[in-house]
């Protein structure tokens, strides 16, 4: 099967890529490489470009006329920096896929599958949240993942498509046969900051607020590994072609592990696996930070028959593989006694 992704040059777009290749599918990149790694194309199909170029999305479709699934990963995904530009991110992410995905239906690319993201929900009353739960969006990043679901829905009603929204759960971790993993210079999520502390590049990791209401007042989410990720996608690709979906569906389902870990616990599990012990230091909250949840996974499991299989140890351990990897440093978790400091 032949399946287009947008952003496949990035983290999470580059893992499906290679989770669709495994299984015999043949993954599409379309990526204008403003933040993805070339060398994530590997020996796919790729397209260079804006997912707004028309003329690109017709040679696609003119190349792979068989193309009717489209996996929407492109998009920025920091949160400070939508605070700052939200404009960005509301052109970028927004205005961009709006035009995008109306062109795609328009060539037969109906079957969509859109990476959102759970932080469409805010501050919720529950931290285990389900597909039902009110959406509070506290970010311009957020904003944009809820406004694009939304223009989905109304895409798939008025055009008889077919689309999933996956509203992803922090995924961590690498390829476990490392071909493709973080690659962010600055990352601002949890586990990168870590695995940036333990290489020495800051003096100490500090978690941004010890007065949330948990049970150690340190913020909750739930960590899912990347490989996980793209098997859900896997799962969601056959489910927008079983002939028991029919065209005009709409779904929002949750991936996540459905068990809540608190950035304390996490980090805890880090210094495990660690070659060296880190500093901690707590610190205020940061603007459009929320106290987080974790998913109500059950959706996923019966309508995807899906579901993470994969620990936070696990996810861990292969992001500090692919570091060294990335880096050509000899650096085994579980062994090494110390490690060099290396230079982005």
């Amino acid at each position: 099967m032949d399946v287009l992704v947008t952003g496949g040059a990035g983290y999470i777009g580059s893992t499906i890529c290679s989770a669709l290749a495994d299984r015999g599918d043949t993954p599409i990149i379309l990526d204008s490489l403003v933040t993805g790694d070339l060398s994530f194309r590997r020996d796919f199909p790729f397209y260079q470009g804006d997912i707004t170029q028309s003329g690109l999305l017709a040679q696609i479709r003119s190349d792979f006329p068989k193309c009717e699934t489209v996996i929407h990963c492109a998009a920025r995904i920091i949160v400070s920096e939508s605070m700052a530009d939200p404009y960005l991110y509301f052109r970028e992410n927004v205005s961009k896929s709006i035009d995008f995905l109306k062109l795609a239906i328009e060539f037969g690319i109906d079957k969509i599958i859109f990476s959102s993201s759970a932080s469409v929900y805010g501050t919720t009353s529950d931290p285990e949240v389900t597909e039902y739960a009110n959406c509070n969006p506290a970010s311009p990043y957020a904003h944009s993942k809820l406004m694009i679901e939304k223009v989905i829905e109304a895409y798939s009603r008025a055009y008889d498509a077919k689309a999933l929204s996956l509203r992803y759960f922090n995924p961590i971790g690498a390829d476990p046969k490392l071909r493709t993993g973080q690659q962010l210079k600055n990352p601002s999520h949890l586990l990168g900051r870590l695995l940036d502390t333990m290489r020495g590049k800051y003096p100490c990791f500090e978690i941004f607020g010890d007065d949330w209401p948990t049970r150690d007042g340190t913020a909750i989410r739930d960590y899912t590994h990347v490989w996980d990720l793209a098997a859900a996608h896997l799962a969601a690709v056959d489910y927008l072609h079983s002939e028991s979906v029919p065209p005009g569906s709409c779904e929002k389902i949750n991936i996540g592990t459905g068990n809540g870990t608190t950035v304390k616990e996490f980090v805890d599990a880090f210094q495990v696996l660690a070659p060296v012990p880190i500093s901690v230091q707590v610190g205020p909250r940061r603007e459009g930070d929320i106290i987080g949840a974790y998913a109500s996974a059950n959706r996923a499991q019966a309508l995807l028959n899906w579901k993470a299989r994969r620990s936070i140890s696990e996810g861990i351990e292969d992001s500090m593989r692919w570091l060294s990897n990335l880096y050509d440093k000899k650096l085994n978790p579980r062994t090494q006694t110390n490690i060099e400091q290396m230079d982005v």
